[in-house]
């Protein structure tokens, strides 16, 4: 083993990848820098206690470092705390892959760390920090067969693109495909599409697979010239002559054990006969060799149910519970069953069981993301939670695990692409699946449910999706694709194949491979079977609800938007925000502003709602001629007339020829008061001079005249705010026409919104 630093490259779609090792983190089993443009990830790999388990010990973490952006974490503690979202999602994308290919046997507690160090926002780290781990692995001492890489592949401009930068993967890409796999075969695939077609599905797998070949390579030359000697392992093998005799005394009761149809009672029957055929075999409980006879004697039986079930269904074709391979299992749907939610679903097919709600909020509601991605916040989010009693049992529920974000994010990810924009629909949506009963294939449930229940909501999805889980079964040359997987046809299967999609393309793909002997074939006809069960599931759903319905729920908040012009936002905002907050608490509503002048209200009470939207309307909108004002407040009286608030900011002024239609009057206070509330229409409105003529509603003179009739009016001296010229005598005149020059200016200052007539402001 070589201790110096060693580097090794190779260009991936014009872009470097280097991996480094032999600087950083040199104590444990395995360390890597992986490297792309400014981004920087540090992967290692540590092998730690022999434990004395059944199962792999394996751990793997991805630590977000918020220095590698140059950021300093949000929270009261300014550190980062438990993994974020992303970070969970990228080390079960690392895990993934990995786990189905550790030896047989190996029970070394293990844990492969991801670490952050330079994030540059045009490579992602994921990619990184996936190839890394298994670097790493392949340095380390840590008896790992062989490399595994991972690319991802998008779609812009109508064109596939190896590695896209973030912004393209995040704002311009109808397609986010992630591929992990070693050179003989595609272990994993994570995609998020927009509707995208199965034939490009595989095109795509294809060119990833080509460029992680050459990872595979590239990580097999750091291994040979900087990797350590690998532990020696001996792998575990089944007694055959054991096997044999626990196949001939209880072979024939397992297999009807495996077939009872419920799933309870067949793994309870099953547990019962296994435990009979171990303790039938393992000799005398005070012998000293007990311990490891009973150990050979389970692995017996194991191997013996793996085999009943496997060779039943790949070669004489019949399933645990019956079915046909390409069999759905029964379907049963209800919708709006909870009185008070937004919108909700039952979704029950076979034994699995999601009840999907979608809550409606406002925009303020979003999710906010500190993290190191483009993206800072969400409007639509799925969460999935998978209770203990879902499958029978008890349990603690301390928060979602690692499996509910996965399997929550992948809903998200199928639906995303049907949910609009919150310029169609200016909502924060929030859908929660809830696993009542699991047997398989319930994160494809909670898509379904999740489609049905916003459209319930009456969210205007483009289509509605449906999800379905593929299986693999394969014996020598003989193997068959199931539909509809259940719990143990996953758990003792090949391939784990979920796919979600409308009946326009696919919009999600999550894909596990546990052997190496999966052809583009099988995936071929994987993909077409997914299609057809899809296309029957989505006309069941059509049959209880099959577009969004046309109203909200009650329940839920009425937004309603209205555009105002941009020098209008300080009107309606007010001083210190003034105004916004009165008419909030006036109408029991929430008003949100935006820079472009887009208004949105929100309001528990759809009339409160539509009163304030239109008060918003009639605050900022352009005064006109031939406007009325049913109920104009007078805020000011004067010589020459009265001053009448038509909106906030925003006045007119009412001459004292005119207070009284068809009679003089001495002064304005002998008709009108501050605080009277009259019917006016504007008969003029000189916005050069900032001028706007008023005269009451009722007045004869202008009574049923349109605006054009108004303005040729006021254009020909006989209307608007002049008065007459010719009558009482010559110090009435000066008077007058001394108001009517008082009138100008104050008319002139009154029609500016935002500060009206200065004794007021």
């Amino acid at each position: 083993m070589s201790t110096a630093e060693t580097r090794v490259s190779v260009e991936i779609a014009g872009s470097e990848i280097s991996f480094e090792t032999g600087k950083m983190a040199k104590q444990a089993s395995g360390a890597v820098v992986v490297r792309q443009g400014d981004t920087v990830v540090l992967s290692t790999a540590t092998a730690g206690n022999l434990r004395d388990v059944d199962f792999l010990p394996l751990t793997v973490d991805v630590e977000e470092r918020m220095y590698a952006a140059g950021k300093i974490p949000g929270s009261f503690f300014k550190r980062e705390g438990r993994s974020t979202e992303k970070g969970t999602l990228v080390a079960r994308m690392i895990d993934r892959p990995l786990r189905p290919l550790f030896p047989k046997g190996w029970r070394r507690e293990t844990q492969l760390v991801s670490m952050t160090l330079s994030i540059d926002g045009v490579h992602p780290y994921d990619i990184l920090a996936m190839n890394g781990a298994s670097a790493a692995l392949m340095l380390s001492d840590i008896p790992y067969p062989t490399p595994v890489s991972a690319v991802r592949i998008g779609k812009v401009d109508g064109n596939f693109v190896v590695n896209p930068n973030e912004q393209d993967t995040f704002e311009n890409s109808d397609l986010d495909l992630v591929v992990a796999g070693t050179e003989e075969a595609i272990l994993m695939v994570e995609a998020g599409c927009n509707e995208i077609p199965e034939a490009e599905i595989l095109d795509a797998l294809d060119i990833a697979h080509s460029e992680i070949k050459k990872l595979c390579a590239l990580q097999h030359e750091l291994r040979e010239k900087a990797g350590k000697a690998k532990m020696e392992i001996e792998i575990p093998k089944v007694d055959e002559g054991l096997y044999a005799a626990v196949q001939e005394s209880h072979g024939a009761a397992l297999d009807a054990a495996t077939q009872i149809f419920d799933k309870l009672e067949r793994q309870n029957e099953s547990e019962r006969v296994m435990s009979e055929a171990v303790a039938a075999h393992c000799g005398d409980e005070t012998d000293a060799a007990y311990a490891e006879r009973k150990a050979a004697a389970q692995m017996a039986v194991d191997k013996l149910e793996k085999q009943i079930i496997r060779q039943r269904i790949a070669i004489h074709k019949k399933r645990p519970d019956g079915r046909g391979e390409d069999e759905i299992r029964p379907i049963s749907i209800d919708a709006g069953l909870l009185p008070r939610a937004h919108g909700s679903a039952l979704f029950t097919r076979g034994q699995t069981q999601a009840l999907s709600v979608a809550s409606l909020g406002t925009l303020k509601e979003e999710m906010r993301l500190d993290t190191l991605g483009l993206e800072t916040k969400k409007y639509y989010f799925h969460h999935y939670n998978f209770p203990p009693f879902s499958v029978g049992e008890a349990g603690f529920m301390r928060g979602p695990k690692r499996r509910d974000i996965g399997h929550g994010a992948l809903a998200e990810r199928a639906l995303t692409a049907m949910v609009p924009s919150i310029e169609e629909f200016p909502y924060t949506i929030r859908v929660v699946s809830d696993i009542l009963e699991s047997n398989g294939s319930s994160s494809m449930a909670s898509v379904c449910g999740s489609s049905l229940s916003l459209m319930d909501a009456g969210v205007p999805i483009k289509r509605p999706v449906a999800g379905i889980a593929m299986g693999l079964i394969k014996e020598g040359d003989e193997y068959v694709v199931l539909t509809d997987i259940a719990g143990v046809e996953d758990h003792l299967g090949d391939m784990d194949f979920k796919v979600a999609g409308t009946s326009e393309g696919i919009t999600a793909l999550q894909m596990d491979i546990k052997i190496t002997g999966v052809t583009f074939d099988i995936l071929r006809d994987a993909l077409a079977k997914a299609l057809n069960a899809r296309q029957f599931i989505l006309g069941e759903m059509a049959k209880v609800i099959a577009e969004p319905r046309a109203e909200l729920s009650p329940h839920a908040p009425r937004i309603m938007t209205v555009q105002i012009d941009t020098d209008k936002i300080g009107l309606l905002i007010g001083k210190g925000g003034e105004t916004i907050r009165g008419l909030a608490e006036e109408f029991e509503s929430q008003i949100d502003v935006n820079d472009d002048g887009q208004v949105l209200v929100y309001s528990a009470n759809g009339q409160m709602g539509e009163a304030l939207a239109e008060r918003i309307r009639s605050m900022t909108k352009e005064v006109a001629v031939g406007d009325e004002f049913p109920a104009a407040k007078v805020v000011k009286t004067t010589t020459f007339g009265a001053f009448v608030e038509l909106a906030k900011g925003t006045d007119g002024l009412l001459h004292i020829s005119n207070v009284k239609p068809g009679e003089r009057v001495d002064t304005v206070e002998d008709v009108l008061n501050k605080g009277d509330e009259i019917h006016v229409r504007v008969v003029e409105v000189d916005r050069e001079r900032g001028r706007i003529g008023l005269r009451l509603a009722a007045d004869p003179d202008i009574a049923g005249k349109t605006a054009e009739e108004l303005a040729a009016i006021t254009n020909g001296g006989g209307g608007g705010s002049r008065p007459p010229r010719d009558r009482g005598p010559r110090g009435g005149d000066r008077g007058e026409r001394g108001g009517d020059r008082g009138g100008d200016r104050g008319r002139r200052g009154s029609g500016r919104p935002r500060h009206g007539d200065p004794e007021r402001s």
